[in-house]
């Protein structure tokens, strides 16, 4: 296809979260029409007004770029009916047993099923995180809507997986300059459809935006075509193995305050091992977000409704919860008990560059310490408002300034590494404590400097 005239194709947006919005956002740069659908009246109505309801880099910049080429409506019947691209890309939230709650996405189906209009060629590609077996659960759900309306012989509709891989804080960077793009599709015509729409990608033959330069050395990204299932279960299988990864290097991290070794040496030490590789090796108070937790919950699920014991995934999530509590046990030792002590967190969102506190280390680091009669002190570049509605039950103090949290504080913990941080003045950080204790829950700060700095340094398996 490499080539091949680029055509603009109708696209529609169902659901305008992390994934769908920036989705759109970015086919929308790529030259596509795109109209984003939410059932969400006032996220569409801030939307309509140049608005970002999300705290994503590049989000409101690409909105201003694209303003001609995408609109937003909450009316399926105003998005999908002369769409030639479908892509349902709605939550699925966890039950209590773990599974991935799919009724949105069969919601979603059935709504857009019952507005495709006859003598018309459709793709649906689910790109919601589904579990194995969705896509079939969506070609029937489509089939028995469209026998219902007597239209079936007369309509031509692919159903395609089309699982995402990107990364809060660089979600357009993922979607631009992807690792892969994976199509899991019965028929040829459906994988051929969502070449067409991946085009410029595939090719790389866009301009890239000024604020988000193609990566040096960056070439073409594979398009991996595969069967629905196996697209679904590669979705789940790589969030599983990265949260792997970081909880082996937590593991290894409380190996090695028992013996006396550096987790950060232990780490680079095997990182440079091309098979194992650097990145997802940075020890720390574990992982949380929207996708990690979510998504290897599922796969034990998915292994249990199977009678398929997902040993190491449920070893790794056990790994990540130890390490927050651990934290707190460090606190309580240093500090002979953390009941009538200040306490200031630095960081509430799960990772830096975004606003997501979903199962943030941070929620449960906080809970922890009021639980135990602490007072806690925090402070986040952009998690406040999210953090606090989450927080609402428990008694925290937050605060706009970082060097507030440390006023008068018998300890500091870092728990995300936004770079403003690494900004800080130590000293004055020290100097304004009670007790100048730093528990750097990301490694962050070199060791010796905050000691000279006059703190009580503590770190994550240093």
């Amino acid at each position: 296809m490499a080539g091949e005239r680029f055509r603009p194709l109708k696209v529609a947006i169902i659901g305008t979260g992390y994934v769908g919005l920036t989705t759109g956002l970015a086919l929308a740069f790529l030259g596509h029409h795109v109209i984003g659908m939410d059932k969400d009246k006032f996220k569409v109505r801030m939307l309509k007004a140049g608005e970002v309801p999300i705290y994503e880099p590049g989000l409101p910049e690409f909105l201003s770029t694209v303003w001609e080429r995408i609109r937003f409506t909450d009316d399926i019947k105003e998005a999908v009916p002369e769409a030639e691209i479908v892509v349902i890309a709605v939550g699925t939230p966890s039950k209590e047993n773990g599974r991935a709650d799919t009724q949105f996405v069969e919601d979603v189906t059935r709504e857009v099923a019952s507005v495709l209009l006859p003598n018309h060629d459709y793709t649906i590609a689910v790109k919601s995180t589904v579990p194995v077996g969705s896509n079939r659960r969506v070609r029937h759900i489509v089939h028995k809507v469209l026998e219902e309306r007597g239209i079936w012989e007369k309509i031509q509709v692919e159903v395609v997986s089309n699982p995402e891989f990107l990364r809060e804080g660089k979600a357009l960077h993922d979607t631009l300059y992807p690792d892969r793009i994976v199509v899991g599709a019965e028929s040829p015509d459906g994988v051929d459809a969502m070449r067409k729409l991946y085009q410029p990608i595939l090719e790389q033959t866009f301009d890239p935006p000024e604020f988000l330069p193609r990566p040096e050395g960056y070439t073409f990204p594979p398009l991996i075509t595969t069967t629905p299932t196996s697209a679904e279960l590669i979705k789940y299988a790589a969030n599983a193995f990265l949260a792997l990864k970081i909880s082996f290097i937590n593991e290894i991290a409380g190996l090695c305050e028992k013996v006396g070794a550096d987790v950060v040496e232990v780490a680079r030490g095997i990182g440079l091992d091309p098979r194992i590789g650097q990145r997802f090796l940075l020890a720390g108070l574990g992982w949380g977000g929207s996708c990690f937790p979510k998504d290897t919950a599922a796969l034990l699920a998915m292994g249990h409704e199977h009678n398929h014991e997902m040993l190491i995934v449920a070893a790794a999530r056990e790994v990540n919860l130890r390490q927050r509590l651990h934290a707190v046990e460090k606190l309580q030792e240093v500090l002979k008990g953390v009941r009538g002590r200040v306490i200031g967190i630095l960081g509430l969102a799960f990772k830096p560059d975004t606003d997501d506190v979903r199962e943030a280390p941070s929620l449960e680091i906080i809970r922890t310490l009021v639980e135990r009669g602490a007072h806690v002190r925090a402070h986040d570049p952009v998690a406040i408002p999210k953090a606090r509605d989450a927080l609402a039950d428990m008694d925290v103090e937050f605060v706009e300034d970082p060097y507030a949290v440390a006023q008068g504080a018998d300890a500091i913990v870092l728990v995300t590494e936004w770079p403003i941080y690494g900004q800080l003045n130590l000293k004055k950080l020290a100097q304004v404590m009670c007790m100048p204790v730093l528990l750097d829950g990301r490694n962050m700060f070199d060791p010796t400097e905050a000691r000279k700095a006059g703190f009580i340094y503590i770190g994550i398996g240093r």
